[in-house]
Formats: C-alpha cells, sequence, structure tokens
C-alpha cells in the first residue's frame, strides 16, 4: 500500500504554508501526485438590502471571494513548484466542506489544518472535524506550527474500535518510514490490564508482519487526568512528531460531533495527526 494521490485543502483567511509543507513532504516522499482544493462562498452581511444595491454587494463579494481563491491557487503553485510529479488545483464557488468531500474522492489521503475550538466558518472553511468523519479518507491535520512531516517518533493511540484499526492500516504506508514506533492503550477504569496490553501487542505483531517495528504499551491515567490529558503526556514522552488514531463522533441535533480525545487531536498545536473513522 501507497499515497499515490495526496490532497491539500487549503482555506480563505487562515494560514496554509504549514500544511503545504507537509502534503509536499508526504507527495515527494511517496512519488505521489498532489491536488490542491479551496471553496468559499460570499457571506452576505446580517444587515442587507434589495433591489440594485443587493445585487451590486452581491457581485463585489463573489469578485472578492474569486481574488482570493486566486492568490490561493498563486500559493499552492509556488509551494509546489519544486515538488515535481503531477500537480493539480481544484476551486469552487462552494460551501467549502461540500466540495472538499466530493473531491476527496480522487485522493488516497487528506491534508488539512487544525481548528481552533472557537472557530468554525462554513463559507470559508472546510472542518476538519467534518472531513474526517465524512470523507472516507484518513485526514492528516497539520497545526500552523508543524514546518514538517516529522516521521521520527510516530504514536499510535490504540483502541480496539473499527476506527482505530483503520487508522493503523491507513497510517501504515507512513509507518513503514517512521524511525520509532509506540503503541499506547490507555484503558478505560475497570478493564483488564493484561487484556489490554495482549490486544496492544496483537496490533505490533501484525504490524511486524509488514515489516514495521513496533513498541506495545499499556498507560494508565491518573483517576483526576482525562484520557486527552495523558495522551499529550505520552505523547510528549515519546518526542510523537505524527499521532494515529481514530476519530470518533456520533450525531446530535444531525450535526456531526467528535469526541473528548478526537476533539484534541482535532486542535491541539504541537504535531501532526493522522485520523480515520
Amino acid at each position: 500500500m501507497t499515497y499515490a494521490t495526496v490532497m491539500v485543502s487549503l482555506a480563505l483567511d487562515q494560514p496554509n504554508e504549514a500544511r503545504l509543507q507537509v502534503a509536499g513532504d508526504l507527495a515527494e516522499r511517496f512519488e505521489a501526485a498532489i491536488v490542491g482544493v479551496a471553496a468559499a462562498q460570499f457571506a452576505p452581511p446580517l444587515y442587507f438590502t434589495d433591489g440594485t444595491e443587493a445585487q451590486a454587494l452581491i457581485d463585489e463579494g463573489e469578485a472578492s471571494v474569486k481574488r482570493r481563491l486566486a492568490d490561493l491557487e498563486a500559493q499552492f503553485r509556488a509551494a509546489t513548484k519544486n515538488r515535481g510529479g503531477h500537480v493539480e488545483w481544484r476551486s469552487a464557488m462552494d460551501f467549502p466542506t461540500r466540495f472538499v468531500l466530493a473531491q476527496a474522492r480522487c485522493a488516497d489521503i487528506v491534508v488539512s489544518g487544525g481548528q481552533s475550538p472557537a472557530f468554525s466558518d462554513a463559507f470559508s472553511l472546510a472542518s476538519p472535524k467534518d472531513l474526517v468523519l465524512q470523507a472516507g479518507r484518513p485526514l492528516l491535520v497539520v497545526p500552523d506550527r508543524v514546518n514538517w512531516l516529522d516521521l521520527r517518533n510516530v504514536l499510535v493511540a490504540w483502541k480496539d474500535t473499527p476506527e482505530a484499526r483503520r487508522a493503523v492500516t491507513d497510517a501504515l504506508p507512513m509507518l513503514r518510514k517512521a524511525t520509532d514506533i509506540t503503541i499506547v492503550e490507555i484503558p478505560e477504569q475497570g478493564n483488564d490490564r493484561s487484556a489490554v496490553m495482549a490486544g496492544v501487542i496483537d496490533v505490533a505483531a501484525w504490524l511486524g508482519r509488514y515489516g514495521v517495528t513496533a513498541t506495545a504499551r499499556v498507560s494508565e491515567a491518573a483517576r483526576d487526568e482525562s484520557p486527552a490529558a495523558h495522551l499529550e503526556k505520552v505523547a510528549g514522552d515519546v518526542g510523537a512528531g505524527l499521532i494515529v488514531a481514530g476519530a470518533y463522533g456520533h450525531s446530535r441535533f444531525r450535526e456531526l460531533i467528535l469526541g473528548g480525545v478526537s476533539q484534541y487531536l482535532v486542535t491541539q498545536t504541537a504535531r501532526s495527526v493522522l485520523l480515520s473513522h
């Protein structure tokens, strides 16, 4: 398994340098095509008018969005001009999440920026929270402070669920290129530690059959410590440049909501995260 096509989702009015750098690194490492995508819609102001003034306002707003999309294309092409391989740009006047989800059919992996818990703009941002739960492709979330694809130390945040199993499979090309890999499970209260350890060892053995060496580990959080906080501690201990994890979500009031650890992984700012749902 490899990555033949890497897609990078760019956003208006957001820093895109980090995700472009990591997407380019990924494309080079796997000699993959790279596809840049972006979309936005003009958001009318809360106060509005009608008639000729309204149309003029809409025309001006849409022209501004088109100019900014053109600027994103120029930034994408400048960042990928020396990467080699097939380079392609796709953009539209559309809601970003809807557009990126449709384009993801042509990619093996989608690269996106992270997102602060407070920020959400459906007119200009394809939210990583929505992408990971709906794209049907692994999502590599790249915080703004990350400037390269660091595979020296990779942490697999294991939980015996279909999402985690998919994440490890989706990450296999990167795991084959990693230097040190730690598989860790944080057991829930009351879990049999020996049974949990047996499961983590199974995952390490499965990777071993693909020529990937990994260390199995069970790490228990303190009673007053959240799983997300403990995972951050473990990631710091092993010096993880990448975390691999399943993304867990559920439907609430017809909106897709991420669980606590998945929410943390999308919004943390220290390291890249590969998520699969």
